[in-house]
């Protein structure tokens, strides 16, 4: 691969194992790291951190034979520049946005030559140890099963991984694992980091851990080498709050063609276009309580509402949706949902319904928009900046309003030259192929 289409191997951290690691001092908007900071033995230091834990009884992120079996891998994959990706729970097929945008944005850069590898959290993984999936590398890594440490925990395993491996890129998402990007800097690593979302204003953390969200989202916007957020909104903010670059990369957007087959209709005794969907984790912030409400008051119009998705966590607030969805004729929980079988639910749908509170750049509308769906989405900023047809908006948590403009969706659907119309402006304005080029562009500046 020609040095004009990657990151030149010659630029990239090379060490071997147990040899010091100076810390390269360049970087955008901020001075050289202190002195007595400026060389660190990486290995050793990553190594004691995976195979001991960083604090006594919390569990180790290795056994000695898988962190053996990782550096013999290394050889054979070697030649490509590479980048790998943490902050997030895996990849295929794992439930939540980041999750989504990794795994179709990291095929897309294998694609391109590039070599991925994942770091994802062992409970949300089919294995404990590392395995290929089209062409990338995904490694399992314990976590804590806790919400409030199970990201942060894992970010430090993942970061001390990465210190071993020695990939071009380190590709850290969302912000809050960014609050380890001194860390990653400090063994040497270049940093990039995508913001996916202001997390500090979702209403499941306290106010200590949005106090942590925001000290990550300055570390990550302000130590990384690269910084690359998905929404106008986004590049705006950290450019005012923080005096830096920040690349756009909206999410994208691919369609299954697959529309039947799978069984799911009949599993949950569904009709065609007779349901309206929201696809999402059971978290606050989605807002499925302000859904079924509204659904509830519709009265008898023969159409169910379907809720794919579960919760992490048993939550006060997941323990909510389900007993408002048994008091509810017509509410259907599915669980979480992939593949052909969320494609099934979207492809047959009558509607779908995202009452956010809060969102980066929601890939299950962009998803639904590129299915010819109609929908209804919260009013919300992020929603807003996909500039749909005023009547696709209801203010956020106006129950009534959401009642009324669901029972308007249902009674006139769309044309079909309108739900071609819809399709083509998606595909052509979030496109995969698109988002992997722009990201490229932020790697490849790191080696210049």
């Amino acid at each position: 691969m020609s040095s004009q289409t990657a990151v030149s191997r010659d630029h990239a951290p090379q060490q071997t194992r147990g040899s010091a690691t100076p810390v390269n001092t360049a970087r955008g908007g901020e001075g050289p790291l202190p002195e007595k900071l400026l060389a660190v033995d990486a290995p050793a230091l990553a190594t004691a951190a995976l195979l001991e834990g960083p604090f006594s009884g919390s569990g180790t992120a290795l056994t000695r034979d898988e962190l053996d079996g990782f550096h013999r891998s290394i050889e054979t994959t070697a030649a490509r520049p590479r980048v790998m990706m943490l902050g997030l729970r895996g990849i295929p097929d794992v439930q939540g946005g980041v999750e989504k945008h990794v795994e179709m944005l990291s095929t897309r850069l294998v694609a391109l030559g590039w070599g991925v590898d994942v770091i994802g959290r062992q409970r949300y993984l089919p294995k404990t140890a590392s395995y290929s999936w089209s062409g990338i590398r995904v490694f399992p890594l314990w976590a804590p099963r806790s919400m409030a440490l199970e990201a942060i925990v894992h970010t430090f395993f993942g970061v001390c991984f990465a210190a071993l491996r020695r990939p071009d890129v380190l590709h850290i998402h969302a912000i809050g694992p960014a609050l380890l990007v001194p860390l990653a800097r400090l063994l040497g690593l270049k940093v990039v980091v995508t913001h996916h979302g202001y997390d500090y204003d979702r209403q499941k953390w306290s106010s200590f851990a949005k106090r942590m969200l925001k000290l990550g989202e300055r570390m990550g916007m302000r130590l990384a080498h690269g910084r690359i957020a998905i929404s106008k909104e986004i590049v705006e903010t950290m450019g005012e709050r923080y005096g830096v670059p920040v690349a756009l990369v909206p999410n994208g957007v691919a369609i299954s063609p697959w529309s039947g087959g799978t069984g799911i209709l009949d599993e949950f005794d569904l009709t065609r276009r007779r349901y309206i969907l929201l696809a999402a984790r059971l978290v606050p912030e989605k807002r499925q309580t302000d859904l079924i409400r509204a659904f509830a008051s519709l009265g008898g119009t023969g159409v169910k509402l379907v809720l794919a998705g579960s919760a992490e966590f048993e939550t006060p607030y997941a323990a909510k949706v389900r007993a408002m969805a048994e008091g509810v004729p017509g509410v259907v929980l599915t669980g979480f949902q992939s593949g052909h079988r969320l494609a099934e639910l979207f492809a047959n749908a009558a509607l779908f319904v995202l009452p956010s509170s809060h969102e980066g750049m929601p890939i299950a509308l962009l998803e639904a928009l590129a299915h010819g769906l109609p929908v209804l989405a919260s009013d919300i900023v992020a929603n807003r900046e996909l500039a749909l047809a005023p009547d696709d908006y209801f203010p956020l948590g106006d129950i009534d309003a959401l009642a009324a403009a669901l029972a308007k969706k249902i009674a006139n659907p769309p044309t079909d030259d309108a739900v071609r119309t819809q399709i083509a402006h998606v595909e052509a304005t979030h496109s995969w192929a698109s988002v992997a080029q722009k990201t490229l562009s932020v790697y490849r500046a790191l080696a210049r």
